[in-house]
């Protein structure tokens, strides 16, 4: 494991391990490179830009949007910074843009952590903790935060990694989720409802490609195996190759993305698989809202299975 000098996105930890090599960073704990045998798989940024439409970034204590930025806890009202001004929301959390540190390293890990303080619109204070690392199974997270407050906490959390299997445009990557409905959403992209999908073109129950297909689309009613894990497989069928992003059962939801309103050669480059454990907008409806009791810690784990067929 090495880090290395601070760059625009802070300290650069890299850990390697069986030809797996992943680079995390200091701002946000992010993670900004993952390849296998030399492969990119992620399609991340470079160490000197500042993360592009939230690629690798921890989305915690909420994942995707809040409505107006508004939401009530326990009988009280809160206001959060409206981190969309153009649509009017607050966006993807607290810790995205925080310097993590490093309090933990081997060659093929590395655990990071952040003191969220009690602020305006958000007024507990939490520590996280993320161990990142690497093996011939691929790439493992495990978060893991504790409510530092006084009061109970709501808590949500999701992770933005855009990935893609090399030489393989959207159009032809073949797309598997396990879900039954998705949530229909707005203008502003915020839940207005849900519908199942069997039949239709967000049935994704079943490997296929993804053609024209745009997709911004949260799922739920999703499948766990055996194990407890939840899997979306991103697959080439010409080559064999396939990317697995597992996450267990505390991600009740799965957040697919096209890219197709990120702008340059970004523009629908990749598929952002993102595991949430709650929807948007959860903050003001409390589905499937984690509230963490003062002293509490809760913890679960992600991550991608590569094959190199």
């Amino acid at each position: 494991m090495s880090a290395e000098s601070a760059a625009r996105s802070g300290i650069q930890w890299s850990i390697e391990a069986a030809g797996h090599r992943a680079v995390v960073t200091e701002i946000g704990g992010t993670l900004r490179a993952y390849s296998v045998d030399g492969a990119e798989l992620l399609d991340g940024f470079g160490e000197d830009e500042i993360a592009p439409g939230s690629a690798g970034q921890i989305l915690a204590p909420w994942p995707n949007r809040i409505r107006d930025g508004k939401y009530e806890f326990e009988g009280r009202s809160y206001q959060l910074a409206l981190t969309e001004p153009a649509r009017h929301n607050a966006i993807h959390g607290l810790v995205n843009w925080s310097r993590w540190h490093a309090v933990e390293q081997t060659a093929d890990a590395v655990t990071l952590e952040y003191d969220l303080p009690a602020q305006v619109g958000y007024p507990w204070s939490l520590r996280l903790r993320n161990r990142w690392s690497v093996s011939s199974d691929g790439l493992r997270a495990v978060q893991e935060v504790v409510n530092t407050s006084e009061s109970n906490a709501p808590w949500g959390y999701s992770v933005h990694p855009y990935l893609r299997l090399p030489g393989v445009t959207v159009e032809d990557t073949v797309l598997q989720v396990p879900a039954r409905s998705r949530i229909l959403a707005d203008n502003r992209l915020l839940p207005i409802g849900a519908t199942k999908i069997a039949g239709t073109e967000f049935d994704f129950s079943e490997p296929r490609r993804i053609g024209d297909l745009v997709l911004d689309t949260t799922f739920g009613d999703i499948d766990f195996g055996p194990d407890g894990i939840t899997a979306v497989t991103l697959s080439d069928p010409a080559s064999g190759r396939d990317i697995v992003v597992w996450a267990d059962g505390k991600y009740r939801y799965w957040q697919v993305f096209t890219a197709d309103t990120l702008h340059g050669e970004r523009f629908r480059r990749s598929v952002a698989v993102e595991p949430m454990t709650c929807p948007p907008d959860a903050f003001r409806t409390g589905r499937d809202l984690v509230v963490l009791s003062p002293g509490s810690t809760w913890e679960t784990s992600w991550g991608i299975r590569p094959s190199v067929a």
